[in-house]
């Protein structure tokens, strides 16, 4: 009986693309593109055309790479109902699974606190300038908000599931519709900028925490691994590469179209005026064009693509959070998740009313962390921890996800100094 079940699981594991698994990927797409999406033009172009060439030739194997080994070290824990700060602890000690959970949270809790201030902008802004409306008080604004992007946690796993993928449909037809609308307005004015080669290395270095942030969704990887393997057994690693490399697939196509796609229709001085006013691509589009469609479309892509990222950001939050505290407590799991998810709310909520400017704040903290556990920790674990012998990517592959998360973590220490 076990032989058949075995059996019939590496069969489904082998099986083309089902249904499920396209859910799974848009999930994944959806938790990576957030805020990030609508400040990477801004950033990434800002060093002008060739060096963006170079940085989406790097992305697609940087996600999928990071993304998959991640993958991969929640899947060799012993226990399949195991979470990734379980899997820590399992591999690396309470001393180990305490500094990774540190940094796993800290790596994601900051971008729930910058989802809603940005989510709360984004709704007051088109209730004022598009619908004409008077400001609601902004703590009941935000209040309001929060509440309802964080009912799809209460409802459980697969109503969040369910919620980010019917987001993330409008959102990846709106990036693409936008991107479509602004070829007309494309120039030659990005790519006649003679390149500085010599600077070339450096522009590309010190881009590369904007890539990791604006396409990180290791928040979600950990329940997205624990799910393929109650499925599929030992071979949801079969699963877990083919999801990944689709959701990266999907960031590479839609993304970076969009991002070359508003590159090109700017010139130098417009996205070096965005990045002094700090504020989203979109918003510097809709007041140069005036467009009645941009300053539509805007909102809505910003909305749709704040909610769906929030719903991976607070789940992987959360499930740090519990991660830290129930080590330390001898509190039922059940009220430490309880808590958790009330401590974040309020936070965010606080922050939110508060409404600081501190996307840029965000990068600098999240990326270093989000480098450190997404391109760093699962290769270390390849080479040191016996169960994750079997799970061992190429060294090509290795020695690309190494390289790229030092690029992260250094060029973020060098612009801070």
């Amino acid at each position: 009986m076990q032989t058949s079940t075995s059996t019939a699981a590496t069969t489904a594991a082998k099986a083309g693309w089902t249904y499920k698994d396209v859910t799974w990927a848009l999930s994944l797409f959806g938790t990576a593109v957030g805020a990030g999406v609508l400040f990477l033009p801004i950033k990434a172009g800002a060093g002008g055309f060739w060096p963006l060439v170079i940085l989406a030739l790097l992305a697609l194997p940087m996600t999928w790479f990071a993304h998959k080994s991640l993958a991969r070290f929640v899947l060799s824990a012993k226990d399949p109902n195991a979470d990734i700060t379980d899997t820590v602890e399992e591999h690396f000690g309470k001393t180990g699974a305490n500094i990774i959970t540190f940094a796993y949270f800290f790596a994601i809790y900051p971008i729930v606190l910058i989802y809603g201030v940005g989510i709360t902008n984004t709704v007051d802004s088109f209730m004022v300038n598009q619908l004409g409306m008077e400001s609601i008080p902004r703590w009941l604004l935000s209040g309001g908000l929060i509440l309802a992007m964080t009912a799809g946690v209460l409802f459980g796993k697969e109503m969040m599931l369910k919620a980010t993928s019917a987001v993330v449909y409008p959102l990846v037809f709106v990036l693409f519709a936008l991107s479509i609308y602004l070829v007309p307005e494309w120039n030659a004015s990005m790519v006649s900028v003679a390149p500085d080669w010599s600077a070339m290395p450096s522009v590309v270095w010190l881009a590369i925490p904007i890539i990791v942030f604006s396409f990180n969704h290791s928040p979600i990887i950990s329940q997205f691994a624990k799910e393929q393997r109650q499925q599929f057994g030992d071979d949801a690693v079969k699963k877990t590469d083919m999801i990944t490399g689709g959701a990266a697939m999907m960031l590479m196509t839609f993304v970076m179209f969009f991002v070359f796609s508003v590159v090109l229709s700017m010139s130098p001085e417009q996205l070096a005026e965005a990045q002094a006013q700090n504020i989203s691509v979109l918003s510097y589009l809709a007041n140069v064009h005036e467009s009645p469609l941009i300053s539509l479309m805007g909102p809505l892509v910003a909305f749709a693509a704040i909610t769906s990222s929030y719903f991976g950001h607070f789940l992987g939050a959360q499930e740090g959070l519990v991660g830290l505290v129930k080590s330390r407590s001898s509190m039922p799991v059940s009220k430490i998740e309880k808590i958790a998810l009330a401590f974040i709310v309020v936070t965010t909520w606080i922050v939110a009313v508060v409404n600081p400017s501190i996307l840029g704040m965000i990068e600098t903290m999240g990326a270093p962390m989000i480098a450190g556990i997404l391109f760093l920790m699962p290769i270390f674990a390849m080479n040191k921890v016996p169960a994750m012998a079997k799970f061992k990517t190429s060294a090509a592959a290795q020695i690309f996800t190494v390289l790229c998360g030092i690029a992260a973590i250094t060029s973020v220490i060098y612009g801070a100094l």
